[in-house]
């Protein structure tokens, strides 16, 4: 094991492009530190928090980060999700699978394969990981390409930040070991995770004007499985660009039939 001394440029040194790390809403420091070391020992160093409960910088999650400074001094916040991965070509969610969303589910080599295909091209991924108390919201989810699920006991389902973070970085690390065979990639990039995001919000203006979240209960709901059907197509920049147009086409059509 190490002894935890490794200075921050021998440890700089020794990180390649990997998955970002996505902490919605954390709530103790302690644990972001835990996250931060369990990532560092794998060599993933990307790390962004949503609202954590306690702000940042936090003393306590550096002391607890134990030698992975990098991981802290670097991590960067943001007030949302949207806003968190909105550079992100493909997201994984690490979570409880939700059924309702019909994601795929992915286990750990899986994903941690699913992510190395699309780093190795330069693509920006990350796997979001949800608070201690309540994990991630549905609506955090379904803003996912798929969900990572660990095949844990399910007597006791339960994992902690720190334990889920290590466990995607571990699989993270032997996938770059193995290396992977062919891309599912389109010649084209996929779109960034900020103009689906516009895409998607932008559809979901027009249905409401067309009255279509009907009825009033259950307009939640439909706009989830929207968001996770149009998040998980995986769309290019000139596909998304098209729907874009579509639907300000069938916009402008009805403003002119109701004027007529």
């Amino acid at each position: 094991m190490s002894d935890g001394r490794l200075s921050r440029t021998k440890a700089q040194e020794r990180v390649a492009p990997a998955p970002i790390f996505v902490l919605v809403e954390p709530q103790m420091g302690e644990n972001i530190g835990a996250a931060a070391r369990a990532m560092l020992n794998f060599g993933v160093s990307g790390l962004r928090l949503v609202n954590p409960r306690d702000g940042w910088p936090n003393p306590k999650a550096a002391a607890m980060a134990s030698g992975a400074a990098i991981v802290i001094d670097q991590a960067r916040v943001f007030e949302t999700v949207d806003e968190a991965v909105a550079d992100c070509k493909y997201v994984i969610a690490a979570t409880a699978r939700r059924r309702e969303l019909m994601l795929p589910v992915l286990d750990p080599v899986e994903a941690a394969t699913a992510l190395l295909k699309r780093i190795d091209v330069g693509e920006n991924c990350a796997i979001l990981f949800g608070g201690e108390r309540n994990g991630l919201s549905s609506d955090d989810v379904a803003r996912a390409d798929a969900i990572l699920s660990v095949p844990v006991n399910p007597a006791f389902a339960s994992l902690n930040l720190s334990q889920a973070a290590l466990i995607a970085a571990y699989e993270w690390s032997r996938a770059q070991d193995y290396g992977v065979v062919g891309s599912p990639l389109a010649d084209e990039p996929a779109a960034s995770r900020e103009d689906v995001t516009r895409l998607i919000d932008h559809l979901e203006t027009e249905l409401e004007k067309a009255g279509y979240f009907y009825p009033p209960e259950k307009r939640a709901s439909m706009a989830r499985n929207l968001r996770a059907a149009f998040t998980r197509a995986g769309f290019t920049d000139t596909e998304v660009r098209s729907l874009r147009g579509a639907v300000k086409a069938l916009a402008n059509r009805k403003i002119h039939h109701d004027k007529t």
